[in-house]
């Protein structure tokens, strides 16, 4: 998701067309900042066993985000190492999962994916902080909007979630499932060992971080419904992910977690659906106070390898 995320091969240079081939799924590995194929297949089962329908759009996205960065002469490494295709891989995922799958929904799926694509490009050399998944959300935003005005059908969620009784270990797994707007405790599993074939710090922080959303919804009063379905768990799953591989810290990931609550609650109030802008806001923010800290009192970095 970013350059700060873990990789299987560090970096390696790699010739190989084989290898090459599973760059998608590094991409769509990298939707949790793993830079690992096997990760990316544990998460593409996680979406099709609830959607096969949404993990083809995931395939798509990633797919097309890879071909377009390969056609543009991008870097080499950041292609291989998915960098390309996991924000065009959330944009294939997060329009299937809302709209009904119709002509004009695979043409904002294409366009879409190319457009998340360059602005990655530009945004990861251009921000002072990094991109994250802001690329996805622009993009979706717009393709939302046009969805909207062409009065594409929305997706209807399925009623059984919705009615069940909080369950706090199951809401935890889902926060962690709905970072690809899935309410599956099973693929919510799944999501937890690929990231675990990869790293278990990741796996570590994407629970607490989801624990942290949960249990601030639950101070918060927040409706039954939303904390049983994860939507107070994936945002603050992704902050606590992020900044632990930014720096080597307890405190940032978890002053993350916490400052996304509050974006999750106030973004809907703007007419704008969520999709993962708390984790980016509340990500650069704490990002931007750690660096202040650093400045003002020459705080030590200690940044993760």
């Amino acid at each position: 998701m970013a350059v700060e995320s873990v990789s299987i091969e560090q970096g390696q240079q790699s010739n190989s067309v084989f290898q090459d081939w599973y760059v998608p799924l590094t991409g769509l590995g990298q939707i949790m900042f793993q830079g690992s194929p096997l990760t990316g297949a544990f998460f593409l089962t996680g979406i099709a066993l609830v959607s096969p329908l949404v993990a083809a759009g995931a395939v798509a996205g990633s797919v097309i985000g890879t071909v377009t960065a390969y056609v543009l002469d991008y870097d080499r490494d950041e292609i291989r190492n998915g960098i390309y295709g996991f924000n065009s891989a959330l944009v294939g995922i997060a329009l299937l999962a809302r709209e009904q799958p119709q002509l004009l929904t695979f043409g904002l799926i294409l366009v879409g994916s190319i457009v998340a694509t360059l602005l990655t490009y530009a945004m990861s050399r251009r921000l002072p902080v990094p991109c994250y998944t802001a690329p996805f959300i622009v993009t979706t935003w717009v393709a939302l909007y046009i969805a909207h005005e062409f009065k594409i059908p929305d997706v209807v969620a399925s009623p059984y979630v919705q009615a069940e009784k909080l369950d706090m270990a199951a809401a935890v797994v889902r926060g962690i499932s709905e970072v690809m707007f899935q309410t599956s405790v099973l693929t919510g599993v799944l999501f937890i060992v690929g990231i675990l074939l990869c790293s278990w710090r990741c796996a570590f922080w994407a629970m607490i971080g989801s624990l942290v959303g949960l249990l601030t919804g639950l101070s918060h009063e927040a409706p039954e419904a939303n904390l049983s379905l994860g939507i107070y768990g994936y945002n603050a799953a992704l902050a606590a992910m992020g900044l632990a591989l930014y720096r080597r810290s307890v405190m940032l990931p978890i002053v993350g977690a916490l400052m996304s609550v509050p974006f999750t609650e106030k973004i809907p109030l703007l007419g704008l659906p969520t999709l993962t802008s708390p984790f980016v806001l509340a990500s650069w923010i704490v990002i931007a106070m750690d660096r202040l800290d650093v400045r003002l009192f020459g705080t030590q970095q200690n940044p993760s390898n």
